[in-house]
């Protein structure tokens, strides 16, 4: 659901969007840290706000970090 803000803030189009590990931290509601393979070599690691149910809205990209590698460490930003 994210890949579009994604792409829209790095005005660029990726084929392949996978994500391969993903950590939480419950705030007023929840911060998803997820690492989202984007190519062969190439990871992303993107921080996403899920609002609490009630609040009756989509994830949110808040955060990202780019030239991620599939052996960089998904840690907290």
């Amino acid at each position: 659901q994210v890949k579009p803000q994604f792409e829209s803030k790095e005005n660029r189009r990726y084929g392949t969007f996978n994500a391969i590990i993903y950590r939480t931290q419950v705030v007023a509601g929840i911060n998803y840290f997820i690492k989202v393979q984007v190519s062969d070599a190439e990871y992303v690691h993107l921080r996403v706000f899920q609002s609490l149910p009630h609040e009756n809205q989509g994830p949110r990209l808040d955060g990202y970090q780019t030239g991620k590698t599939k052996d960089d460490p998904l840690t907290y930003f």
